[in-house]
């Protein structure tokens, strides 16, 4: 993944989603199900038959997923929760081949939200005494990076302020990459390849959102801890949190359990375009980065557990809630982003696998907590997916 790419993706898409009008769908032809696409499904929990003012807005939700699927997307998964109000959508298919309704409890891959469970481990660690946030990581990781290296601090892989440059994948483009989707490059190959090209910027200077500085987080746990970083994930944060449908696969590539099948629109020599099933892949090059599977449910759970301050200790768990002030511009903190609108911050996250399209926000009080998963047939699209658009303005209305 082009971290910049998906840097500039991870913002726009929210931005879009609360100003831009309707985007014009592509020239993409979608395979027609063996049945009539399913009407999606809705569950709104409310009170009183009147919407409050800061309730779920119900007919906008609701408009969201209508005519999924679609160009856009296959299925889509909606959970909007916290103080304000409770609403639950579903729409679309499980596969293109059977036209079964879309699954609402399916299993889909959380891409970079595994961010958020790695600062949260990172966090509790420092809150145990085992790691220090403003200590060098080449005190933990001796070696791991090259002497033209400057001391770079465990709170600059945080947030994004290390300087270290993006490691590399198994291609550049994403037939590139599905030739090679059930090969392994292992997170030392990916460290390696970013270390071996040097420092892009003195550490703290700017912030420069990548994979690569959870990565390194996710061996650094490894180190301090003796265990795995999926043992250490599912003791710190999976369990505390009641998340018993997520797991980190590791080099399996698939999901197991209930899950709606990704597709992703791939181009055909003569120009046109068709949907490659690219449900099973190997995850393992992104690892602490993005390989996480989950739930809406467990998600849910994951934000209001933490921001509850039932997972990490509330001193530590101001890093997740603080930007770095003297950067211009800077958005990320410690596995989140900021993103203020008409005048309610959220703390947001969105990940991105092919095939799958997911986001959690909520603001820090838990008025508003949002969960989406899409099974996005362009999850890697700059310009982002209009079904995800419609989905955030519906609900942050």
């Amino acid at each position: 993944m082009p971290a910049r790419r998906r840097t500039v993706l991870l913002t726009a898409t929210l931005a879009l989603a609360l100003t831009a009008g309707p985007l014009a769908a592509p020239a993409l032809a979608l395979a027609s199900p063996a049945a009539a696409p399913p009407p999606a499904s809705f569950a709104l929990a409310s009170a009183s038959a009147a919407r409050p003012a800061t309730a779920p807005n119900a007919t906008a939700l609701r408009a969201a997923l209508d005519g999924v699927p679609n160009a856009h997307a296959t299925a889509a998964l909606v959970r909007i929760g916290g103080g304000d109000g409770v609403w639950r959508g579903s729409a679309g298919v499980q596969d293109l081949v059977s036209g079964r309704p879309a699954d609402a409890d399916a299993r889909f891959r959380a891409g970079s939200i595994t961010k958020v469970v790695t600062a949260a481990v990172v966090l509790d660690l420092a809150a145990d005494g085992h790691v220090g946030l403003d200590r060098p990581v080449q005190h933990y990781l001796p070696g791991l990076l090259g002497p033209e290296f400057r001391p770079i601090t465990v709170r600059q892989l945080l947030n994004h302020t290390s300087g270290i440059q993006p490691g590399d994948g198994l291609g550049s483009t994403v037939e590139e990459q599905f030739e090679h989707r059930f090969e392994t490059l292992s997170p030392a190959q990916v460290v390696a390849s970013a270390v071996a090209k040097g420092p892009e910027f003195r550490p703290g200077r700017r912030q420069h959102y990548l994979n690569i500085n959870y990565t390194i987080l996710g061996l650094l746990v490894e180190k301090v801890t003796g265990h795995s970083y999926a043992t250490e994930a599912t003791r710190r944060v999976l369990q505390p949190a009641g998340m018993e449908d997520t797991c980190f696969p590791g080099t399996d590539p698939r999901i197991l359990g209930p899950h709606n099948r990704g597709y992703q629109a791939m181009p055909r020599p003569d120009g046109t375009t068709r949907l490659v099933d690219v449900t099973e892949w190997n995850q393992a090059d992104r690892w602490a980065a993005g390989d996480m599977i989950s739930t809406t449910a467990d998600l849910e759970r994951l934000v209001t557990a933490l921001f509850e301050g039932r997972i990490v200790p509330k001193p530590q768990l101001r890093e997740m809630f603080r930007v770095p002030a003297h950067i211009k511009g800077a958005t990320y903190s410690a596995g989140l982003q900021r993103y203020e609108h008409e005048g309610r911050v959220y703390w947001f996250k969105t990940g991105a696998r092919y095939g799958y399209s997911t986001g959690i926000a909520a603001t820090r009080d838990l008025s508003r907590t949002v969960v989406y998963s899409v099974n996005d047939t362009n999850a890697k699209d700059e310009s982002g997916n209009p079904v995800v658009q419609g989905i955030m303005q519906a609900a942050l209305k």
